[in-house]
């Protein structure tokens, strides 16, 4: 018999600092998972660009980062801004920087459980709304934030100017 995955609690913590090498580890191999098919990328410019928007988070006072476990095992995690404003409006916000999940670990419930621990900082920090972006092809995180209802703000539209000319 096979024991039931789901039923699995999935706890949620602040980050601490030995957490540092899976966060790392974790988000160089999901890296290239967030960059959109209508832009070709090589896995070692995923990778720098991981590890800048690590930098950017890490030396902000304001970023909150928590780590998912199941069965004491880390199984992801998630990067939120609690200091940076909404860019047109100015408004405070928390904005989630990034969320990974370990492939053994994917629908098993991390990853709204991470969502759900950020908005509840976010509500605790009295800010008014928690933000995030998707690559338009990732079904699976858009099903999942639109099942917490996140909205549709902003599209950012984008085409490969290769094939652009005149007619």
């Amino acid at each position: 018999i096979r024991p039931n995955r789901r039923a699995m609690s999935v706890r949620v913590r602040p980050a601490r600092p030995d957490d540092s090498s899976f966060i790392e580890l974790l988000g160089l191999a999901t890296a290239l998972d967030t960059v959109s098919p209508v832009r070709a990328i090589s896995r070692h410019a995923a990778e720098s660009a991981f590890h800048r928007l690590l930098a950017f988070c890490n030396n902000r006072a304001g970023t909150v980062s928590l780590i998912a476990e199941r069965a004491e095992t880390p199984a992801g995690f998630l990067i939120m801004l609690t200091d940076v404003p909404d860019e047109v409006t100015q408004e405070r916000q928390a904005f989630v920087a990034y969320v990974a999940v370990r492939e053994a670990d994917r629908g098993q419930g991390v990853g709204r459980a991470l969502m759900r621990a950020a908005m509840a900082e976010g509500q605790r920090r009295k800010l008014p709304f928690i933000s995030l972006m998707v690559s338009a092809g990732n079904a699976t995180a858009r099903a999942l934030y639109e099942s917490e209802h996140f909205m549709n703000e902003r599209v950012l539209m984008s085409r490969p100017l290769e094939s652009f000319g005149p007619r």
